[in-house]
């Protein structure tokens, strides 16, 4: 159920905009307080429980997809690309799929698509998803180096074009991006299944 029903929101958000939005920062939204990112778990290839927390002291653009999403195998190279640019100590695209199929059918996929430079993990229960508020696929979420959410972008954007870049770039040359407590809004949009009474 909850993978019907994010693919068609997924569908709905590929016939409602471009296949990647214009503009300057192509639709991701900057909070204006960086927010609390709840507790997350999910799998890295080795088959080792990793959260978030891992990644601290680094900026993470955390990118949650799936493989029969539509709009996600037209964005996953863009973030391949994004990715060998700035990637290093600083920096990672977390691409983070929510497929049940396992590590083979995301191999399978970044072959099919050409990716190179992207570590693999997996969310099969699509809980850190929910927790994470995600409506729909794909969505990423920009996380600075104190774990805390500066923004996030609903639907697809081409990662590796010029102001994108000088974006992320412009991230790295902060040694902390939080500009003063932490909002707690970690309860987020939950997708359908999570909210109590609903069917599963």
């Amino acid at each position: 159920m909850k993978q019907l029903w994010l693919a068609l929101v997924a569908i709905m958000l590929a016939f409602a905009a471009p296949a990647f939005a214009q503009g300057a920062l192509q639709g991701f939204v900057v909070h204006p307080m960086p927010k609390v990112v709840p507790d997350t778990h999910f799998q890295d290839k080795e088959g080792r429980t990793r959260t978030l927390a891992d990644f601290r002291g680094k900026v993470v653009l955390l990118n949650i997809w799936a493989t029969w999403c539509a709009p996600c195998r037209e964005e996953m190279p863009t973030l391949d690309r994004l990715q060998a640019e700035l990637g290093g100590p600083d920096f990672e695209v977390v691409a983070l799929s929510i497929d049940r199929g396992g590590f083979d059918v995301i191999a399978k996929f970044f072959v099919e698509v050409g990716v190179q430079h992207l570590a693999m993990y997996l969310d099969s229960t699509t809980e850190a998803a929910s927790t994470l508020g995600a409506v729909g696929l794909p969505i990423s979420l920009l996380i600075d180096r104190d774990g805390t959410e500066v923004g996030r972008l609903i639907g697809p954007a081409k990662w590796d074009a010029p102001e994108m870049v000088e974006f992320i770039r412009s991230r790295l040359n902060k040694k902390s991006t939080s500009l003063g407590p932490p909002l707690d809004d970690s309860a987020g949009i939950l997708l359908p299944s999570t909210v109590k009474g609903s069917a599963s």
